[in-house]
């Protein structure tokens, strides 16, 4: 018996994964900070203010968010709409560019599906935020 038929694969990569070197590491540059990804996961259901990141990202400190805030926006990945108010407001969207990472996430919800623990899992919340995403 061949070792090969103990542990077959899925599929077979007769092509690279990424067009050139580097792709995959440019992506990972943007998502994968701490906080990254779950921060665009909670802006591709729609535009949320700073509070209402804070308030989804529980343990996330105000500076960690305005820091990944700017991150996403000097990178074109998220827009900031500031309104003139009183208190003065500032909204949050995914741009383009944003939301292009939009399947990305998704893929990365149904993976995490796919090898969640769910008789240990602690974390529902990130679960039914992921689980929009996908819907």
């Amino acid at each position: 018996m061949k070792l090969s038929s103990l542990n077959p694969t899925p599929f077979s990569i007769t092509q690279p994964l990424e067009p050139h070197i580097g792709c995959i590491a440019r992506a990972m540059a943007i998502i994968g900070n701490k906080w990254t990804a779950l921060l665009l996961r909670d802006l591709a259901v729609g535009p949320k203010r700073f509070g209402e990141l804070e308030k989804s990202l529980s343990g996330i400190s105000p500076r960690t968010l305005s820091q990944r805030l700017d991150d996403l926006e000097a990178q074109d990945i998220i827009s900031r709409k500031v309104f003139t108010l009183s208190p003065p407001r500032c909204e949050y969207t995914l741009t383009v560019k944003g939301n292009d990472l939009v399947p990305i996430l998704k893929q990365m919800a149904v993976w995490g599906d796919k090898y969640y623990d769910r008789t240990g899992a602690r974390d529902s919340e990130s679960a039914s935020v992921a689980q929009k995403i996908v819907d």
